[in-house]
Protein backbone atom coordinates (compact mmCIF):
# COMPACT_ATOMS: atom_id res chain seq x y z
CA UNK A 1 0.00 0.00 0.00
CA UNK A 2 2.81 2.61 1.28
CA UNK A 3 4.45 1.97 -2.30
CA UNK A 4 1.23 2.29 -4.45
CA UNK A 5 1.02 5.10 -2.89
CA UNK A 6 4.08 7.16 -3.45
CA UNK A 7 4.19 5.77 -7.15
CA UNK A 8 1.41 8.36 -7.51
CA UNK A 9 2.35 11.50 -9.37
CA UNK A 10 2.17 14.26 -6.51
CA UNK A 11 -0.50 16.63 -6.09
CA UNK A 12 1.63 20.01 -7.19
CA UNK A 13 2.16 17.93 -10.74
CA UNK A 14 -1.61 16.83 -11.28
CA UNK A 15 -2.39 20.41 -10.65
CA UNK A 16 -0.39 22.21 -12.71
CA UNK A 17 -1.34 20.02 -15.57
CA UNK A 18 -5.01 20.48 -14.69
CA UNK A 19 -4.48 24.07 -15.04
CA UNK A 20 -2.39 23.99 -17.96
CA UNK A 21 -5.19 22.17 -19.38
CA UNK A 22 -7.70 24.32 -18.64
CA UNK A 23 -5.73 27.53 -19.69
CA UNK A 24 -5.04 26.03 -23.29
CA UNK A 25 -8.78 24.71 -23.68
CA UNK A 26 -10.60 28.24 -22.95
CA UNK A 27 -7.63 29.88 -24.97
CA UNK A 28 -8.93 27.93 -27.60
CA UNK A 29 -12.70 28.20 -27.00
CA UNK A 30 -12.51 31.94 -25.95
CA UNK A 31 -10.85 32.46 -29.61
CA UNK A 32 -13.25 30.54 -31.66
CA UNK A 33 -16.35 32.20 -29.31
CA UNK A 34 -14.63 35.94 -30.29
CA UNK A 35 -13.95 34.77 -34.11
CA UNK A 36 -18.03 34.21 -34.40
CA UNK A 37 -16.95 30.34 -35.15
CA UNK A 38 -18.50 28.70 -32.01
CA UNK A 39 -21.99 28.17 -32.29
CA UNK A 40 -22.47 28.11 -28.60
CA UNK A 41 -24.55 31.21 -27.22
CA UNK A 42 -21.79 31.85 -24.72
CA UNK A 43 -19.31 29.21 -22.55
CA UNK A 44 -20.91 26.55 -21.38
CA UNK A 45 -19.16 26.99 -18.16
CA UNK A 46 -20.53 30.74 -17.92
CA UNK A 47 -23.84 29.25 -18.86
CA UNK A 48 -23.57 27.13 -15.88
CA UNK A 49 -22.21 29.37 -13.57
CA UNK A 50 -24.86 31.72 -14.69
CA UNK A 51 -27.93 29.02 -13.56
CA UNK A 52 -26.10 28.05 -10.45
CA UNK A 53 -26.23 31.47 -9.34
CA UNK A 54 -29.71 32.71 -11.01
CA UNK A 55 -27.90 35.53 -12.56
CA UNK A 56 -25.57 37.03 -15.68
CA UNK A 57 -22.01 36.90 -14.71
CA UNK A 58 -18.73 38.16 -16.46
CA UNK A 59 -16.46 35.96 -18.05
CA UNK A 60 -13.88 35.42 -15.73
CA UNK A 61 -16.54 33.98 -13.42
CA UNK A 62 -16.99 31.05 -16.35
CA UNK A 63 -13.55 30.40 -16.86
CA UNK A 64 -13.13 30.14 -13.40
CA UNK A 65 -16.43 27.55 -13.32
CA UNK A 66 -14.33 25.87 -16.30
CA UNK A 67 -10.76 25.88 -14.43
CA UNK A 68 -11.75 24.19 -11.44
CA UNK A 69 -14.17 21.34 -13.59
CA UNK A 70 -10.51 20.75 -16.10
CA UNK A 71 -8.59 20.65 -13.16
CA UNK A 72 -10.45 18.47 -11.13
CA UNK A 73 -10.58 15.79 -14.25
CA UNK A 74 -7.33 16.06 -14.97
CA UNK A 75 -6.13 15.66 -11.39
CA UNK A 76 -8.62 12.71 -11.60
CA UNK A 77 -6.53 11.11 -14.30
CA UNK A 78 -3.11 12.17 -13.58
CA UNK A 79 -3.06 11.25 -9.88
CA UNK A 80 -5.56 7.62 -10.15
CA UNK A 81 -6.16 6.14 -13.71
CA UNK A 82 -3.84 3.52 -13.86
CA UNK A 83 -3.03 3.31 -17.61
CA UNK A 84 -2.41 6.82 -19.21
CA UNK A 85 -2.76 5.78 -22.85
CA UNK A 86 -3.93 8.43 -25.04
CA UNK A 87 -6.98 6.17 -25.43
CA UNK A 88 -7.58 6.09 -21.76
CA UNK A 89 -7.38 9.81 -22.19
CA UNK A 90 -9.75 10.27 -24.76
CA UNK A 91 -11.92 7.44 -23.21
CA UNK A 92 -12.46 10.08 -20.27
CA UNK A 93 -12.83 13.12 -22.77
CA UNK A 94 -15.45 10.78 -24.37
CA UNK A 95 -17.17 10.47 -21.31
CA UNK A 96 -17.36 13.62 -19.94
CA UNK A 97 -18.81 14.74 -23.44
CA UNK A 98 -21.57 12.22 -23.18
CA UNK A 99 -21.74 13.97 -19.88
CA UNK A 100 -22.30 17.03 -21.26
CA UNK A 101 -24.49 16.24 -23.57
CA UNK A 102 -27.05 13.98 -20.92
CA UNK A 103 -26.84 16.24 -17.95
CA UNK A 104 -24.82 20.12 -18.53
CA UNK A 105 -26.90 20.90 -21.64
CA UNK A 106 -30.02 20.17 -20.26
CA UNK A 107 -29.13 21.90 -16.80
CA UNK A 108 -28.19 24.95 -18.31
CA UNK A 109 -31.93 25.07 -20.47
CA UNK A 110 -29.84 24.06 -24.16
CA UNK A 111 -31.82 20.62 -23.80
CA UNK A 112 -30.54 17.14 -23.99
CA UNK A 113 -27.51 17.17 -26.32
CA UNK A 114 -27.88 21.14 -26.89
CA UNK A 115 -30.76 20.60 -29.10
CA UNK A 116 -32.51 23.49 -28.07
CA UNK A 117 -29.91 25.59 -29.51
CA UNK A 118 -29.47 23.12 -32.51
CA UNK A 119 -28.26 20.19 -33.53
CA UNK A 120 -24.60 21.59 -34.22
CA UNK A 121 -23.84 21.78 -30.44
CA UNK A 122 -23.04 17.83 -30.38
CA UNK A 123 -19.94 17.92 -33.08
CA UNK A 124 -18.79 21.43 -31.74
CA UNK A 125 -19.30 20.31 -27.87
CA UNK A 126 -16.97 16.99 -28.90
CA UNK A 127 -14.05 19.43 -29.94
CA UNK A 128 -13.03 20.33 -27.18
CA UNK A 129 -13.22 17.59 -25.36
CA UNK A 130 -11.26 15.88 -27.94
CA UNK A 131 -8.67 18.69 -27.28
CA UNK A 132 -9.02 18.19 -23.50
CA UNK A 133 -7.88 14.24 -24.44
CA UNK A 134 -5.40 15.22 -26.53
CA UNK A 135 -3.48 18.01 -23.79
CA UNK A 136 -4.09 15.89 -20.83
CA UNK A 137 -2.49 12.97 -22.22
CA UNK A 138 0.24 15.08 -23.75
CA UNK A 139 1.07 16.76 -21.01
CA UNK A 140 0.90 14.27 -18.53
CA UNK A 141 3.57 12.32 -20.82
CA UNK A 142 5.76 15.72 -21.45
CA UNK A 143 5.78 16.52 -18.06
CA UNK A 144 7.48 13.13 -16.97
CA UNK A 145 6.44 10.85 -14.33
CA UNK A 146 8.21 11.96 -11.25
CA UNK A 147 7.33 9.49 -8.18
CA UNK A 148 6.47 6.64 -10.80
CA UNK A 149 8.05 3.82 -11.83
Amino acid sequence: MIQTASAKPSWPRAIGIGIAVSVLTAIVMVALLKAGVSPFPKPPSLAFAETLLGRSLPMPVGLLFHTVYVTFWSVVFVRYFPRKTLPTALGLAAVLWVVILVVFFPVIGWGLAGLAIGPQLIPASALPHLLFGLLLWGLDRYCGRRGGS
